[in-house]
């Protein structure tokens, strides 16, 4: 890190912390069940802010990485493997180039994220419900699992971009672990979930290494009693959801990678994806069902991520751009809404 990508980092996390303290510590410090209202109001807020992110972008990406001649551009480019040609440009033409480019980066990345966190929507209500959560804790849970998710992502996403630039084949193991995921997700579309709690690995080890107090106690993570500390049900839900992110992560952030290998906007739009995944979970929580065939959406996704990454040397021979990418994200996920919509799932008599 130069010192202009340690400012450009600490302001971004400084206002996602600020916009956090907002939500949960001023509009939302009582616990309290997240109406339909609430949830678009703050679905609004952080989709716009993420839209606004795209155009601060377009006009000041260079900012990111502090370039300010052609020969640090040039760099930039070719570490990052940014898919402009620049070469026998003037400076000022060819870093709008770039701007325009990271910010087709960051956009389609933060489609992508966006869209497989509905897929973690999903998970995360299997959870609530099986562990048998009250509805006006939610928000409490989801607000502290973004919290260890921003910390999780950070590690993963830079310890992976040093590896990718270390060890190009990685990307085709990403890519073949994308297809993967994409094809089993096809296949077990229509499998009913279930999970049994007290089988969870996160569940086996808290019991084991940890004092559990044996129910709920209001919105409390930990309880003190007789002079010993216990973790609350509830604590152990949200580290459930932390592994459950976990595991999303070993699919999502690989596939911002096909997109672009700069981790700084892979990690702008991680962040700006799970942070808009907790108001997406309310709004989403009463109408899921009629978008039954986004998950096949999500794995056509997947797929196609996954090729990408895999043939992405011939993509770029044949001029396969960023916006190109953009184009596709975008056609699928908006078939698989249009298709739910015009075939609505039958009910079961």
């Amino acid at each position: 890190m130069n010192w202009n990508e340690i400012i450009f980092f600490t302001i971004f996390l400084a206002f996602i912390g600020l916009m956090m303290y907002i939500d949960l510590g001023v509009v939302g410090k009582n616990s309290h069940i997240i109406s339909f209202k609430e949830s678009i109001s703050w679905t609004i807020v952080w989709v716009t802010i993420s839209i606004i992110f795209y155009f601060i972008l377009k006009l000041h990406g260079d900012w990111i990485h502090g370039i300010d001649t052609m020969e640090r551009l040039k760099y930039i480019t070719k570490i990052h493997d940014h898919q402009i040609k620049i070469e026998g440009l003037d400076f000022e033409t060819a870093i709008q180039i770039y701007r325009n480019n990271l910010s087709l980066e960051y956009i389609t990345g933060y489609l992508i994220e966006y869209a497989l966190s509905v897929d973690n929507v999903f998970v995360m209500i299997l959870i609530f419900l099986a562990f048998g959560v009250q509805q006006k804790y939610y928000k409490r849970v989801l607000f502290w699992g973004i919290i260890g998710a921003i910390i999780m992502r950070f590690i993963f996403i830079f310890l992976s971009a040093a590896l990718i630039q270390e060890f190009a084949w990685i990307l085709y193991v990403f890519g073949l672990l994308l297809i993967f995921t994409g094809v089993k997700m096809f296949i077990t579309r229509n499998k009913e979930d279930k999970m049994e709690t007290h089988k969870h690995p996160v569940v086996k080890f808290a019991s084991k290494y940890f004092s559990v107090y044996p129910r709920y106690v209001k919105q409390n993570f930990f309880i003190r009693k007789a002079g010993k500390t216990y973790i609350t049900p509830l604590f152990i839900v949200l580290l459930v959801i932390e592994f459950t992110d976990v595991i999303f992560a070993v699919d999502s952030v690989p596939a911002i990678f096909s997109i672009t290998k700069d981790p700084y906007i892979v990690f702008f739009s991680n962040i700006f994806a799970i942070i808009g995944l907790r108001s997406l979970f309310f709004l989403l929580s009463n109408v899921m069902d009629k978008f039954h065939y986004l998950k096949v959406g999500l794995a056509a996704l997947l797929t196609f991520i996954g090729i990408k990454m895999l043939i992405h040397d011939w993509l770029k021979e044949i001029g396969f751009t960023t916006a190109h990418s953009l184009y596709v994200v975008l056609a699928i996920l908006v078939v698989s809404v249009l298709a739910s919509l015009a075939f609505p799932k039958k009910e079961n008599v």
